[in-house]
C-alpha cells in the first residue's frame, strides 16, 4: 500500500539503504559483543585456557547482577528515548539521518571502548556519563531499523512491542536457566553461544558488502541469518546470568550490565529483522 509507506525508505526500490542499515547498525553490535565477549572469559589471549581455568573458580560476583539490573534498565531506556529521537529526525529531516546514521555509529564505538576500560578499571564517575551518552547514540542508530520495521506492512508497532516482550521473555528464563547451571554445561553453552555470534559476524561481512554493491538478500537468507541471530542472542542471555557472576566483581556492575545490554539490544534487533524478512520486503 505505497500511500502507507514512509517517504524515507519507499523512495529505494529494491531497499538497498534498509539492508545497509540493518547491517551496519548489527556488526556494529556485534563487534562490541565480541570483544565484551573476549574480555570476559579470559584475561588471556588463550581462549580454551580461560575455559579451563574457569572450569575451578568460584563466584567472584555473587551480587554482580542485581546490582547491575537499575543501571542495565536505565541504559535501556536512555536507547528508547534516543531511538525516539532518531524516528523524529527520519520524519522532520530525511536527509540528514544517513550521514549522522554513520557518524553516531563511529562516535558509539569510541565510546564503547572508551566507556568499557573506565567501567574495567572501577572508574565509575567517567565511565557513568559516557554509558549515558553510549545509550542515547545506541538508539539514535537503533532507530533506522525500527522505522524500517514501522514501514513495513504486517510488522508495524506490533512487531516492535513483540520483539521488546521477546527481550523481556528471554531475560526471566535466562535467569531461570542460566542460574541454575552446572559448571560443565555453562562452559560448554557459553563456549557454543561465542562461536556461533563470530560466525555471524562473519557472516554479516558478508551481507553487507553484497548490499553495498546493490545486492538484497534472498528472503530465505535473511530468515535464516536472522533466526540464527535470535537463537545466539537468546542462549547468550542464558550465558551472561551463569558467566557474569564468575568475571566481574560486585564493584564491577557497571562492565556486567554492559555486557547484558548488549546481548539484549542484539535480541532485540535479531528479532526484529525476523519479523521483517518473514513479512516481506514490498
Amino acid at each position: 500500500m505505497p500511500g502507507k509507506k514512509f517517504t524515507f525508505f519507499s523512495s529505494l526500490r529494491f531497499a538497498i539503504l534498509d539492508e545497509l542499515i540493518k547491517n551496519s547498525f548489527c556488526l556494529t553490535r556485534l563487534i562490541e559483543t565480541s570483544i565484551s565477549n573476549l574480555v570476559t572469559m579470559s584475561n588471556t589471549s588463550n581462549f580454551r585456557q580461560a575455559l579451563r581455568e574457569a572450569k575451578s573458580q568460584a563466584l567472584i560476583g555473587p551480587n554482580v547482577i542485581p546490582k547491575a539490573l537499575p543501571y542495565l534498565g536505565g541504559g535501556l531506556i536512555l536507547t528508547a528515548v534516543g531511538t525516539y529521537g532518531g524516528l523524529g529526525v527520519i520524519q522532520s529531516y530525511p536527509q540528514i539521518f544517513f550521514p549522522t546514521f554513520f557518524v553516531a555509529m563511529v562516535a558509539e564505538i569510541i565510546l564503547f571502548f572508551v566507556a568499557r576500560n573506565s567501567a574495567e578499571s572501577g572508574n565509575t564517575g567517567t565511565a557513568l556519563p559516557l554509558l549515558t551518552l553510549y545509550s542515547l547514540l545506541s538508539g539514535y542508530t537503533l532507530s533506522g531499523i525500527v522505522y524500517v520495521a514501522l514501514g513495513t506492512s504486517g510488522v508495524g508497532l506490533r512487531g516492535v512491542a513483540i520483539a521488546a516482550l521477546g527481550c523481556g521473555i528471554a531475560f526471566v528464563l535466562g535467569r531461570n536457566i542460566g542460574s541454575n547451571l552446572s559448571e560443565k554445561d555453562g562452559l560448554a553453552l557459553t563456549q557454543t553461544v561465542s562461536i556461533g555470534i563470530l560466525a555471524l559476524f562473519i557472516v554479516l561481512i558478508g551481507q553487507l558488502i553484497f548490499s553495498i554493491f546493490g545486492g538484497a538478500t534472498p528472503t530465505w537468507l535473511e530468515i535464516a541469518i536472522s533466526g540464527i541471530g535470535v537463537f545466539l542472542f537468546a542462549g547468550s542471555a542464558v550465558v551472561d546470568f551463569y558467566i557474569l557472576p564468575r568475571t566481574y566483581r560486585d564493584e564491577q556492575y557497571l562492565s556486567a550490565a554492559l555486557s547484558m545490554y548488549l546481548t539484549y539490544i542484539n535480541l532485540f534487533i535479531f528479532i526484529l529483522r525476523l519479523l521483517i524478512a518473514l513479512n516481506g520486503r514490498d
